[in-house]
Order: structure tokens, then C-alpha cells, then sequence
């Protein structure tokens, strides 16, 4: 007698055993340190400084994180972009909400390359994803590369490179209104938890999206290879 598939909870707790260290040191680094490093610096040395020093452990982890997986593709310059900007929003004079906004910009510039990659017909989820399996498996990349052939498997580029552009300019969109209306402390709790649940739901719509596309082109071949048959 043969085991079924494993059910959600044992997939739930597949996913935190093989990934539970990396989960704690992203809250860590994203949510913990800020928190903490911003509560213990606001009274000696102002709002202002004490932002800029919560920001240094989640940009020094981008760095460890870039160092360790060097490779020039197309997610490590983009990884790369994020944290150039980043450091520039550090610099510069103005009040807290200013250097709140500036650091949104990183989103709101990477949501306008998404959009301006498929203005220009170079869809920018394409790059990302061949890159991706660049990293794994030479022959995997260029099967992948060989679908651009089918009108199908590029309109599904074009769309899913156009859903993430706005995702990630609607978060500003919502970041801008949270800078103008809760606290700074307050900010750096939810900003965080904004920034995840955008990444993670367009996670998920695309991996939805992509596995129906790609049935319903595996469908559309079949279909015309039968009427074409004798």
C-alpha cells in the first residue's frame, strides 16, 4: 500500500523545515533589526539618522546576498540596481517622510522597467526566468528559449511582465499613502509585510497563470497537429 500525496499541512511543513533558516533571517534582517536599531537610536540622534541606520542590515544583507551568488545575468542586475538605489536614497538632505519616499523609489523604479521591458518587446519575466534556469541547467534555458517560436508563449511573457510592473507600482502607490498616515515605528512593521505580500501574490498569480498558459498551449499543439494529420 503505497502513500498519497502529502496534504497541505505536510507540505507546509516541508517548505518551513527546508526553508525556516532563511525565513528567520529575512525577519530578522527585515523586520527585527530595523525595528529594533531605529527604537534605540530615535532619541539620540534623531528620526532622521535613526531611519538611515535601520536601513544599513537590510542593504548589507542584499550585499552578502549579491556576493555570494555573483553572476552576471539578469536577476543579479537587477538585484544589483536595487541596492545602487537604495544607497543613493540614503543620501540627501530632508525630512523623515522624504527619505521614507526616496526609499520607495527602488520599487516604484524597478515596477517602470517591468513596464518599459514590454513596451519595447523585450519582456523583462522572460530575462528573469531564462536566467534563472541559466543557473540550473543549460539545456532547460534553451528549451525555454526555443518557445518564443509560438505567438501564445510570448503574449504570456508580455502579460505576466505587465501585471508585475503594476503590482509593484501599485505598492507604492500604497506605500506613498502609509509614509503620509502612521508612524515611523509603524512603518517599518507594515512596509516590510507590504513589500512580502506584493512579492509573494505576484508570485503566486504567475505561477498560476503560467501553468495555465502553458496547458492551454500544449492543447492549442495537440489540437493542430491532429488536424493536420492524414
Amino acid at each position: 500500500m503505497t502513500d498519497g500525496p502529502a496534504g497541505p499541512m505536510a507540505k507546509a511543513l516541508a517548505f518551513l523545515r527546508s526553508q525556516g533558516k532563511t525565513i528567520l533571517i529575512e525577519a530578522l534582517v527585515n523586520f527585527i533589526l530595523p525595528y529594533a536599531i531605529y527604537s534605540y537610536a530615535e532619541a539620540p540622534f534623531g528620526e532622521v539618522r535613526a531611519l538611515i541606520a535601520s536601513s544599513v542590515p537590510p542593504i548589507l544583507w542584499s550585499l552578502v546576498e549579491f556576493a555570494r551568488h555573483r553572476r552576471v545575468d539578469a536577476v543579479s542586475i537587477l538585484v544589483l540596481a536595487g541596492i545602487v538605489l537604495s544607497l543613493l536614497a540614503m543620501v540627501g538632505g530632508g525630512g523623515v517622510k522624504f527619505l521614507q519616499l526616496r526609499e520607495k523609489l527602488v520599487t516604484g523604479v524597478i515596477g517602470l522597467v517591468f513596464l518599459g521591458s514590454a513596451l519595447i518587446g523585450r519582456p523583462l519575466i522572460y530575462e528573469l526566468a531564462r536566467a534563472s534556469m541559466l543557473r540550473r541547467s543549460k539545456d532547460e534555458a534553451d528549451q525555454f528559449a526555443a518557445l518564443q517560436v509560438h505567438a501564445g508563449f510570448r503574449r504570456t511573457m508580455m502579460v505576466m511582465t505587465l501585471v508585475w510592473g503594476l503590482g509593484l507600482i501599485i505598492d507604492v502607490a500604497i506605500g506613498v499613502v502609509l509614509v503620509m498616515t502612521i508612524s515611523v515605528r509603524e512603518y517599518l512593521i507594515v512596509n516590510p509585510i507590504l513589500g512580502y505580500g506584493t512579492m509573494g501574490a505576484l508570485g503566486l498569480w504567475s505561477f498560476w497563470y503560467g501553468r495555465r498558459q502553458k496547458r492551454r498551449g500544449e492543447a492549442r499543439r495537440a489540437a493542430e497537429a491532429a488536424a493536420a494529420a492524414p
